[in-house]
């Protein structure tokens, strides 16, 4: 059963975004015939294997020498997992760790391809017994139904299963007959323009239609220096076009971002982001709090801007419990991307180094999701918007960003508490 991604498709955001971040990229969510050890050790191995293709952004990752060995040493991957119902079938719902995995891909030579990827928007007609029809992002008020409709919900599973972010156009484009034309004749300009404000990182066009008892679609990139050849697929059905499609996208963007087997590091690089660091004083104060967990090997700022500070965190173990170290200290208050505004940059910004590699997607996806399928799989949130720099580099790293606000002990004599 594929797993129903959880998309922003209101696309609300008023400037084009530059990488987003999959979260869940290491959960999975499969059917389970029962919950006898036999039955969950399966289920391991299949949601391992759905983690893999995810991971390394190709389905042949599955045919490498080495690859039976690590699938039947799935459950030493497995950080949590839960079996439950849902309408009727047994289902497992599993996060594996991270690093795990990415060691496991290196030891196979494959590549790696980290949680920040590139926000597809997509502009995709569908012609039916002669009738075209534009696919557009769901919300409260679209007038969307019938075949459009389900073309996007076998869109959201496949991109979903392949761990990849993509959006579509607004609503109100939807009874535009000269754009949906423009779309047909895969004339960019008139596109690219309708596209303003909305968030991508590449634009694809692509026009779908039927013949017989085929399908077929060809389409065209823009964006990110991507080559303007248009690609195509066929298939005897909607679900399984919409498949052969994501996987070409996914093994694409793969090609082009993926990190090879040899600059896997051992020790994992997290790239943790505090905002409200204001002086020395709270630099050399978070600095020596992660330095004391025992997670943590090595501690380096990558990069300040105004009241907000990267760091590189080096670590051992699984990100989750560097996280919990983390959280015992409540210094540090967790935020989400959506919650961390752009700090201005003073006239005299610093950066110390390149960001690195960003940090490991998080593990905890809800497992109470059992009863809801999909409800575990990645979803995606866009980086701080206009943080340019951090944008440009998120694409070369493995891991999901950590963000966190600075809080100072209250000095003593402070009648706060």
């Amino acid at each position: 059963m594929l797993v129903a991604i959880a998309m922003v498709c209101a696309l609300v955001i008023a400037a084009p975004a530059t990488a987003v971040t999959i979260t869940g990229l290491y959960n999975a969510g499969v059917p389970i015939s029962g919950a006898s050890s036999s039955s969950v050790k399966a289920g391991y191995e299949a949601g391992l294997r759905e983690v893999l293709v995810r991971v390394s952004g190709s389905r042949d990752v599955l045919e490498l020498e080495g690859v039976d060995e690590l699938l039947a040493n799935a459950e030493s991957l497995v950080l949590s997992y839960q079996v439950g119902q849902s309408r009727g079938q047994g289902r497992m719902q599993m996060s594996f760790g991270a690093v795990g995995v990415n060691r496991g891909l290196a030891a196979l030579n494959a590549p790696v391809w980290g949680a920040n990827r590139p926000l597809t928007l997509a502009w995709i007609a569908v012609e039916d017994r002669g009738q075209r029809q534009l696919i557009t992002g769901e919300n409260d008020s679209s007038t969307q139904s019938g075949g459009a409709a389900e073309w996007r919900k076998h869109f959201m599973a496949a991109a979903s299963e392949r761990g990849l972010p993509m959006v579509f156009p607004a609503d109100r484009f939807s009874d535009d007959r000269s754009l949906l034309s423009d779309l047909w004749g895969q004339f960019v300009d008139r596109i690219e323009t309708a596209s303003e404000g909305q968030p991508y990182d590449v634009i694809t066009l692509m026009r779908i239609s039927r013949s017989g008892g085929q399908w077929r679609a060809g389409w065209v990139f823009e964006g990110m220096g991507m080559d303007a050849n248009e690609r195509s697929a066929g298939a005897g059905n909607p679900e399984e076009l919409v498949a052969k499609v994501v996987d070409q996208w996914a093994e694409l963007y793969a090609s082009r971002y993926a990190v090879s087997a040899g600059n896997v590091a051992d020790s994992p690089v997290v790239d943790v982001v505090l905002d409200n660091v204001t002086s020395l004083a709270d630099y050399g104060n978070v600095v020596k709090a992660l330095q004391s967990m025992t997670p943590v090997r090595s501690v380096g700022a990558s990069r300040i801007r105004g009241e907000r500070m990267t760091l590189e965190v080096a670590f051992t173990g699984e990100l989750n419990q560097l996280q919990e170290y983390i959280a015992l200290d409540p210094r540090f208050v967790a935020q989400s991307s959506e919650e961390v505004t752009l700090a201005p940059a003073p006239a005299g910004e610093q950066s110390t180094a390149p960001v690195a590699q960003a940090a490991e997607a998080e593990q905890g996806a809800e497992e109470s999701a059992a009863e809801a399928p999909g409800a575990a799989g990645p979803a995606y949130q866009s980086l701080p918007e206009g943080d340019e720099q951090d944008a440009a580099d998120a694409f070369g790293s493995l891991y999901e960003v950590l963000y966190y606000r600075w809080q100072r002990a209250p000095s003593r004599g402070d009648g706060n508490s």
